[in-house]
């Protein structure tokens, strides 16, 4: 199985970075506008894109807060199916809190694995520039 893999340096303390990955608050401040989430485990969080012609649906496997999130895509592109999306949060040796962000479980390295690994690489930046104060909003943009 084929996975993508992440880390990141914020300047912001772990419980506001995790808030940003685990509620509809956070998530539609820096990903979607288009996001539904709570932070319970067995929970189902939600992501349009393109006015809802794509739809991702990730259940809530896991929740340590404020260290981390596992989250298993139920719904959306068949590649993504069953594939799975895990944050780990630490305090770094500087202070900033240090994102590790794996999207596990591809079936192949082929399709669009490559476009999701530069994507994500782009949305962990925006998840950054948000927190640190940088970023007006989210990425995607309904409409």
């Amino acid at each position: 199985m084929a996975e993508i893999l992440h880390r990141i340096r914020i300047g912001a303390p772990l419980e506001d970075v995790y808030r940003a990955i685990t509620t509809g608050d956070g998530l539609t401040s820096w990903w979607t506008d288009d996001a539904s989430a709570v932070p319970e485990v067995g929970s189902v969080a939600e992501f349009g894109f393109a006015n809802r012609t794509v739809v991702f649906r990730m259940r809530v496997d896991g929740l340590e807060p404020p260290r981390r999130v596992l989250w298993r895509c139920t719904d959306g592109p068949a590649e993504w199916i069953g594939t799975y999306v895990a944050w780990e949060l630490s305090t770094a040796d500087d202070g900033r809190t240090q994102v590790d962000f794996v999207h596990g479980d591809w079936k192949e390295a082929a399709g669009t694995l490559a476009l999701c690994n530069t994507t994500w690489g782009h949305l962990m930046h925006h998840l950054k520039g948000y927190l640190e104060g940088e970023v007006p909003g989210p990425h995607y943009r309904s409409g």
